[in-house]
């Protein structure tokens, strides 16, 4: 592949990271990208290192006359999400990711790009190649499989890094500073029924809840979207508190993530009920599009006819379950008292799944203080376990409490200001960062994430805004020099 992006400044981090684009590196396969990292330290001369997970350590002496100051710690991962478009052709376990221009953008032909981290990994190397820069001690960290459960932070052992200060470089949006994020935790639940033969006489309908924006349940949690499982439950209970109501199966939400968009169930009430029931969710449809018009115009609430299931679930399980999803929490549960607008701790009712003999439940609680977590999962496992069912927790991560008096902090935003004439914005992020796992394992570690510009991760939409990078490179270099002594 000819350099495309070789005439952009910095050159060094540009280089590094069209050779980046060059290693397959999917989460979980990233061997050549961690051969290539390698390789550049063993070419520079300097101390590197990995660990048994494949977590990859690169250290550098101080430029001279830095020795004194604090050791830090560079940090990004080096693995990435892999998502084409369809009918794209591409193997990720063996193609390159092809980078093109476009505008201010750089962004790849019918893939994700992969400058998450990618970006953050090239500063990195260009740090440890260059020689014309002022630092003291540093280190850079490279970390695999991040984006899909934090398992090379989370396999980090206490004492390899000697880092005072860790820079993470896995943020999105230039001039902005993260001193904080979240921390999660699963709380998922399973109802087992004892199905019944449905009763005689009885019409079945499926009753949809359709049209939600859903969202990213750390990042859009605050922002009063509709929830589609609660919607869709809240029917069934309002109209089986006084109707004859039996239920065959619910369904909806499809990741822990994720704010539900759409969810479903199967129905039957007796035959002579039909327009009753009809005329009840015609009026439902239109009390939860008022309370939700302004953030969820294209919300609907419907009822189309249904084949007569042979089942249906024992009326003392479906009484449970549909009075346990009434009553679980969801959404903010706290703010933050720091930082003003963030959400500190929520919780999000995800995924509702009918499969064979049970339905199961699956939650997801987020908090930036790792008590406020227990607290939330266990006010949602004390829910689920008064209505009888049974109970089980993912790992979970820890989360990144914000600290306002960080000296890292200072150094970043005196260097922002004395770069720009203006502060920087500074704030958290209701999601999960490596920095939290590693602020588990290294307490005493000041901390602080920041990076270029970055729209679509995630997506073939991916796209990196070229002139951000030289200011966060540049940003970077003045933090290093200005690392303050031991």
């Amino acid at each position: 592949m000819g350099s495309v992006l070789g005439h952009l400044k910095p050159e060094l981090v540009w280089y590094h990271f069209e050779e980046i684009c060059k290693y397959p590196r999917c989460s979980k396969k990233e061997e050549k990208i961690a051969d290539y990292v390698v390789s550049v330290g063993n070419r520079l001369g300097l101390q590197t290192e990995k660990d048994k997970f494949g977590n990859i350590l690169i250290r550098k002496p101080a430029t001279p006359g830095k020795e004194g100051l604090k050791t830090v710690t560079m940090q990004g991962h080096i693995d990435m999400v892999c998502e084409k478009n369809r009918g794209v052709e591409h193997d990720f376990e063996n193609d390159s990711i092809q980078p093109y221009i476009d505008g201010d953008w750089v962004k790849a032909k019918g893939t994700t790009l992969g400058a998450d981290n990618g970006i953050g990994v090239a500063a990195a190397l260009a740090v440890l190649e260059a020689n014309d820069i002022e630092h003291g001690p540093i280190e850079a960290l490279f970390t695999l499989d991040e984006e899909t459960g934090l398992t090379g932070a989370s396999s980090l052992k206490k004492g390899w890094l000697k880092g005072d200060i860790l820079i993470n470089m896995d943020s999105e949006e230039l001039g902005t500073l993260f001193i904080g994020c979240s921390g999660g935790k699963n709380t998922v639940a399973k109802f087992k029924i004892k199905p019944e033969k449905s009763p005689k006489n009885y019409s079945a309908f499926e009753l949809k809840v359709e049209g939600l924006k859903g969202g990213h349940s750390g990042l859009e949690i605050h922002a009063g979207r509709g929830n589609a499982v609660k919607i869709l439950n809240r029917a069934i209970w309002e109209y089986s508190k006084d109707n004859k109501l039996r239920l065959a199966e619910i369904n909806g939400g499809n990741k822990h993530n994720a704010i539900p968009r759409e969810a479903f169930a199967v129905v039957l009430v007796p035959k002579a009920n039909d327009n009753k029931f009809k005329k009840f969710v015609k009026n439902y449809n239109e009390t939860v599009k008022a309370e939700n018009a302004t953030i969820e115009p294209d919300l609907s609430v419907s009822l189309t006819k249904h084949a007569v299931p042979e089942k249906v679930m024992d009326e003392k399980t479906q009484k449970r379950l549909v009075d346990a999803l009434y009553a679980i929490p969801h959404g903010v549960i706290k703010m933050s008292n720091d930082i003003p607008g963030l959400v500190e701790t929520s919780t999000n009712l995800a995924v509702v799944e009918t499969v064979g003999k049970s339905v199961n439940i699956v939650t997801s609680q987020r908090s930036s203080v790792a008590s406020e977590i227990k607290d939330i999962t266990a006010m949602v496992t004390s829910v689920l376990q008064l209505a009888g069912a049974e109970i089980t927790y993912g790992d979970g991560y820890p989360g990144w409490k914000p600290d306002i008096n960080s000296d890292v902090l200072k150094v970043f935003k005196s260097t922002f200001e004395n770069m720009y004439g203006k502060e920087p914005e500074v704030t958290a992020i209701h999601a999960g960062l490596e920095c939290g796992i590693i602020k588990e394992k290294y307490p005493d570690m000041d901390m602080i994430s920041f990076g270029p510009t970055m729209f679509g991760v995630h997506s073939p939409d991916e796209k990196l805004q070229i002139s951000t990078v030289p200011e966060f490179y540049n940003q970077l270099v003045n933090v290093l020099k200005n690392i303050p002594a031991k």
